[in-house]
């Protein structure tokens, strides 16, 4: 007997058909003798709705109470699921965030978890009962109701399959596992049999939409495996654990891409040690994050300093900016927007220097100007104009061969 948490997304449940099929999934697992925990999103567009309708109210509505107001769409799911569970023919309990024992720090909007008493949950599975759980919620020491943020379903499985000590964390969704490249943009694109954590990480935290980053770190640091799968489909999905196994040794095992960019650029800073640091703090102080960062010194003992940051985030960046311009010491500050970023990412890169080489030389054949780079052990990523994306992640995924036949290590 093994102890399986599953998580279900939002269109994974939209419908009461759905969410009947989904009490089926669990009921196949039941039925293999685990024990289950599942974690559930809110119906379909249900947090769209409830956004729109506060939005409707109020252009700046209080975050304690959007807080309240959200989290009561994955209320609806569990109950409903529930239900469905218990007409079956199975005993089932259903948990809010706070009532599953999720204890996070007193932030409305984009909580973390702090600390999970599962006592609730391990007394209901001794009695052989399915728990379903709301994801995406908790509460913090002051008993307020919070919420973890974006892709806080994913990271509240992953955080309850650790609390428990599960065997595996099932993330089923409507795709069928992790890809090398978003399929709904490139047809070639082809499901991976497995990937490493480091991998995965990198690549939620470039722009693939599958997993949270959060729920990969949580993952990792507890060493939970999880498969990514599909909520319709009866076939296996992509196993994310500690070391993949490598499919014909590929190099490169995935290409991320995200739109919406925006560069900032920062001129005139002086050129003193503390400098840096104090406007990369500024910045962290009001939430505001930033990525891909190049310096650059001039003949005038200053330094000039582009960042790129999530458009929507721009206008934040900018204020924060100007309010802090007498501390900051920089002369004037101009944007470009419009662009994207893509990013190749494979943990064979780090003994094959020449990854990022052949890259820049299928972007420069492929006319794309590459505006911005940064890399790491196991990935390289670019900035390029938005209207070149899709055609930059074509020629790399081409390139690479990542939608047949594998790059073989040398």
């Amino acid at each position: 007997m093994a102890l399986i948490v599953q998580k279900f997304g939002g269109t994974s449940v939209g419908s009461v058909e759905k969410i009947k099929n989904v009490a089926n999934r669990v009921i196949e697992e039941a039925e293999n003798g685990n024990e289950v925990v599942v974690v559930v999103s809110a119906m379909g567009k249900t947090t769209d709705q409830l956004v729109s309708m506060a939005r409707d109210i109020s252009g700046t509505p209080s975050k304690r109470e959007m807080d309240m107001l959200l989290t009561t769409g994955e209320q609806i799911t569990i109950s409903l699921l529930t239900m469905a569970l218990i007409e079956e023919g199975y005993e089932a309990i259903s948990y809010t965030g706070w009532q599953a024992g999720m204890q996070t720090e007193s932030v409305h909007g984009n909580a973390r978890i702090l600390n999970i008493d599962a006592s609730r949950i391990q007394a209901q599975l001794q009695e052989k009962k399915i728990v379903v759980v709301a994801g995406f919620q908790g509460s913090d020491a002051n008993g307020e109701i919070t919420t973890l943020g974006r892709g806080g379903s994913d990271t509240t499985a992953v955080a309850i399959a650790a609390a428990l000590n599960a065997d595996r964390c099932d993330i089923y969704t409507d795709v069928t596992g992790v890809f090398t490249t978003d399929p709904r943009y490139i047809k070639g694109a082809r499901k991976l049999q497995s990937i490493s954590y480091d991998e995965m990480l990198e690549l939620a935290n470039l722009g693939a939409g599958v997993l949270h980053p959060r729920a990969v770190e949580y993952a990792k640091n507890y060493q939970i495996p999880l498969e990514v799968r599909s909520s319709m489909e009866r076939e296996s999905g992509t196993i994310i654990e500690e070391e993949a196994t490598m499919e014909e040794n590929l190099i490169v095992r995935g290409i991320a891409f995200e739109d919406s960019i925006t560069r900032v650029t920062i001129y005139g800073l002086p050129q003193s040690l503390g400098s840096l640091s104090t406007i990369f703090t500024t910045l962290a102080k009001n939430r505001i994050n930033v990525d891909i960062i190049i310096q650059s010194m001039t003949a005038e003992d200053t330094t000039n300093l582009s960042f790129s940051t999530k458009s929507e985030d721009t206008e934040a960046a900018l204020i924060v900016l100007e309010n802090n311009k007498e501390q900051l010491g920089f002369d004037r500050v101009e944007t470009e927007s419009g662009l994207a970023k893509v990013s190749i990412v494979g943990s064979g890169m780090v003994s094959n220097p020449g990854v990022a080489a052949e890259m820049f030389e299928v972007m420069a054949n492929t006319g794309i100007q590459v505006k911005m780079v940064s890399t790491s052990e196991i990935k390289v990523s670019t900035v390029v104009n938005e209207k070149e994306m899709v055609k930059a992640v074509e020629s790399l995924h081409e390139a690479f061969k990542l939608g047949q036949h594998a790059k073989v290590l040398a």
